[in-house]
């Protein structure tokens, strides 16, 4: 299967030069797992043009306190691998959402990577961005990966060399995440964001020159969203979300209140 028809690729040639793409993270099974299906399809009439699924996973590296929490609650609340295959089949029954599955080798290396990759890619799954296994290491899931069509991610930072940078555009699939601040998920003070950023983002553009690149981490509004990802092709929002559906769920408008604000950081 080539990457040309992926989903991924499709949304990068049909966007528009002046629009940005928006991809939320939504770790799956939380707040609890028959909400993920609905989340997912809502945010996507909300503006979202792709969805990362976490992997939830008992010890997440990259993530914060935030992703940690909602991925502790999945895992007591039963959420395994198999059951996000389910989640992703019955997004597809009503979806063209790119959906990529973001999580961690362990979880992966035992379901068993060869079964992992076609079964991900049988129930609609488009990419994969595992943050612990460095392009050096990835001959043990790439070969997997590209046999099954799935686009595999790879992140940049700010502590990443040029050379390094230009290494990981030559294989990354789909786009390069570009990681605006060093340390773990979580939303951040704009002023801290904004210093730091600029000279990474302009690093950023002079090594990633074949994959479109996305940027996140430590975004929370639109005004963050606009000034980070200005010379970006879209920006990614994983925690910032993840707080609004921490602070209404269970009320009964909890959901209505995560699809609004998925609008207003696209829209403002």
């Amino acid at each position: 299967m080539s990457m040309n028809n992926n989903r991924i690729a499709q949304l990068f040639t049909h966007k528009d030069d002046t629009s940005k793409l928006m991809s939320l993270f939504l770790t799956a099974g939380y707040p609890q797992p028959e909400a993920t299906v609905d989340l997912v399809l809502g945010l996507e009439k909300a503006g979202t043009d792709f969805i990362e699924l976490g992997i939830p996973f008992s010890d997440p590296l990259a993530d914060g306190p935030t992703i940690q929490y909602s991925s502790n609650v999945a895992i007591e609340e039963g959420t395994t691998i198999s059951k996000i295959f389910e989640m992703v089949r019955k997004i597809r029954d009503t979806s063209e959402l790119p959906l990529l599955l973001m999580g961690y080798m362990n979880p992966i290396v035992n379901y068993g990577i060869e079964s992992f990759c076609s079964d991900a890619a049988d129930a609609g799954v488009d990419g994969l961005i595992i943050p612990d296994i460095p392009m050096e290491e990835s001959e043990m899931l790439s070969p997997h990966a590209s046999e099954n069509g799935l686009a595999q991610v790879y992140l940049v930072a700010p502590n990443t060399t040029d050379k390094r940078m230009q290494k990981i555009d030559r294989q990354s699939q789909g786009f390069v995440y570009c990681v605006s601040v060093t340390g773990v998920t979580g939303t951040r003070d704009g002023d801290e964001v904004a210093h730091s950023v600029q000279r990474f983002i302009s690093r950023v553009q002079n090594n990633v020159v074949r994959n479109p690149k996305m940027v996140g981490f430590g975004i929370k509004s639109h005004a963050d969203a606009q000034r980070i990802a200005a010379e970006m092709d879209g920006f990614i929002v994983g925690s910032a979300l993840i707080n609004t559906i921490r602070e209404h769920y269970p009320d009964k408008n909890w959901m209505k209140q995560a699809f609004a604000f998925a609008e207003s950081l696209k829209y403002g």
